[in-house]
């Protein structure tokens, strides 16, 4: 009989759990869950040696370990930090993790555009995410931005380097799920640049997940571009039958129509099943899926605050009274809005 392995106590912000040995600070935390888990900008698990690039999951080390209770000196990225045993760690409540996190976002904004007006990832970017909770109103940067032009990788891949952040999730990708490595990061410091092997097209079958784990509007998909808002669409599971992958995936719908097709991920925007360019790009038509009903988003988000998973057969079954005070209240919001507008 194996002897057991011994976890590993890791305190969070004053909440206790046990883990594996050889678990990141990070994923003790999501295994806590709530709001104390902090926020990863180029860390995936579903990727190996994703991680440590953007340092946007700092968090500081109070006490190392039961051994050697001493605190650790300096922040450091809890997606790359190991647990020990009796470690305690601060994330919301560490004055210098949130200042921290506010310097690299900073950071993570001194080249990036103003593009969320026009930008199809807004509603689902986390660095709009991390801006909204960590950026500051005004800009120091005194110097011109870096530019590049956008670019076509192949027919359904539209590259927007001028938002991009470095975090190579793109990069693991195409070398994880590929086999051949046809992109990557080019050039080093302020030149660097994602592009492929001199003007290559990415025609995988797997390569559209490139789109999928980009976390901000730097990969987007041609098939998809300035269609709609993503508040806009219904978010469904379906399903197909495909010989290269799963054939599951989430469509995005406006009415009876397909707008774009991804992955199906979990609450922290990790992709479950890799889907092929096929189901991704061609299946356009609901002729090819069968559809198994509304997608829930786990994430906090834009999406989910739509309400759309009430399916339309909820509000036929109330009855009159019920009916007639919504439509009440609904039109007192109404005339308060004008007012205040008017105001």
């Amino acid at each position: 009989m194996s002897e057991e392995i011994k976890k590993f106590k890791i305190t969070i912000d004053g909440q206790t759990t046990e883990v594996l040995p050889g678990t990141s600070i990070l994923e003790a935390a999501r295994q806590i869950g709530g709001k104390l888990v902090p926020p990863a900008m180029c860390y995936y698990k579903p990727l190996e040696q994703s991680g440590g690039r953007c340092r946007s999951c700092l968090v500081e080390v109070s006490k190392g370990s039961e051994a050697d209770p001493r605190p650790m000196p300096k922040l450091v990225a809890s997606c790359r930090t190991g647990v020990m045993d009796g470690m305690e760690v601060k994330n919301l409540t560490s004055e210098k993790a949130q200042e921290g996190r506010k310097a690299v976002t900073e950071f993570l904004l001194l080249n990036h555009p103003l593009d969320c007006p026009v930008c199809d990832q807004a509603g689902e970017c986390h660095l709009q995410d991390l801006a909204y909770e960590h950026g500051s109103e005004n800009s120091r940067l005194d110097f011109q931005k870096n530019t590049f032009e956008a670019d076509d990788l192949g027919p359904y891949i539209k590259l927007n380097m001028n938002r991009c952040i470095l975090c190579a999730r793109c990069v693991l990708v195409a070398n994880q799920l590929t086999e051949k490595r046809e992109h990557g990061i080019l050039f080093r410091g302020d030149h660097a640049e994602i592009s492929t092997n001199l003007n290559k097209v990415l025609d995988h079958d797997f390569v559209g997940n490139v789109i999928d784990v980009c976390p901000v509007g730097a990969l987007t998909d041609r098939t998809a571009r300035f269609s709609s808002r993503v508040w806009f669409t219904n978010p469904m599971d379906a399903h197909c039958t495909c010989e290269k992958c799963s054939g599951k995936a989430v469509l995005w719908m406006k009415g009876e129509e397909i707008v774009r097709v991804t992955a199906r991920k979990d609450q922290y925007d990790e992709v479950q099943d890799w889907i092929c360019n096929d189901c991704r790009f061609e299946k356009k038509d609901t002729k090819f899926w069968t559809i198994e009903g509304p997608r829930n988003i786990d994430r906090h988000s834009v999406i989910s605050l739509n309400h759309y998973e009430k399916p339309k057969e909820y509000f036929r079954q109330l009855d009159n009274q019920d009916a007639k005070e919504i439509s009440e209240k609904d039109v007192k919001n109404i005339e308060n809005l004008n007012n205040e507008i008017s105001n």
